[in-house]
């Protein structure tokens, strides 16, 4: 309806104006024609159909502006207002972000601060530990050397003591041969003998 009624004024204007801008052209040319004659009653007529024109244009441009601006701009103006508010919860969310991200900044520098001095301890910890099981070691392989060169000791003066032991019975061996008669023999198996029949 609020369409039909703009196209109707519009219609009507762009009808009137020509015919109006026709009647001034004609009019003129009358003018110009009659000269000096006064032709009044065509220049009243001239004057009232261009108010007449003029207040229709005026009010139809006012009631299609009634009509059709205030709702528009009432439309913007929402549009607008709701553009701020997003505006202003996209700028409060950025801030809170913003302030997230330095929080986890200033944090992150603490926190790289605390895994700096944990890494150091813990270096140091391994190294104590490190050296700590390595002297222990040591003492280890130390003391089982000791054991191995004394038991290799003892078992070289256990081969010494049969080596001198052998060599000793072979000299004696060697001694009681050459000594040995059979006289000597017979003397000492007969004294053997007698001293087995008397216990």
């Amino acid at each position: 309806m609020k369409r039909l009624a703009f196209v109707v004024v519009v219609l009507f204007l762009f009808v009137k104006s020509p015919a109006y801008a026709q009647q001034a052209s004609e009019s003129e040319a009358k003018k110009v024609a009659d000269g000096s004659r006064g032709g009044t009653e065509h220049g009243v007529d001239e004057v009232f159909w261009g108010w007449a024109n003029f207040v229709l244009l005026v009010v139809g441009l006012g009631y299609i502006v009634k009509k059709n601006a205030g709702p528009y701009f009432l439309k913007r103006s929402l549009e607008i207002r709701k553009g701020m508010i997003e505006a202003d919860e996209a700028r409060a969310e950025a801030d809170a972000k913003v302030a997230e991200v330095e929080r986890r900044l200033a944090s992150l520098e603490a926190e790289i601060e605390a895994l700096r001095r944990d890494a150091r301890q813990e270096g140091a910890a391994e190294a104590h530990r490190v050296r700590h099981e390595g002297a222990a070691e040591m003492a280890k392989i130390q003391h089982h050397l000791t054991a191995e060169i004394a038991s290799a000791g003892k078992a070289a003066r256990l081969e010494l003591r049969r080596y001198s032991a052998e060599l000793a019975l072979g000299l004696a061996e060697q001694k009681i041969a050459t000594r040995m008669s059979p006289e000597t023999e017979d003397r000492l198996v007969t004294s053997f003998v007698a001293h087995l029949g008397h216990p």
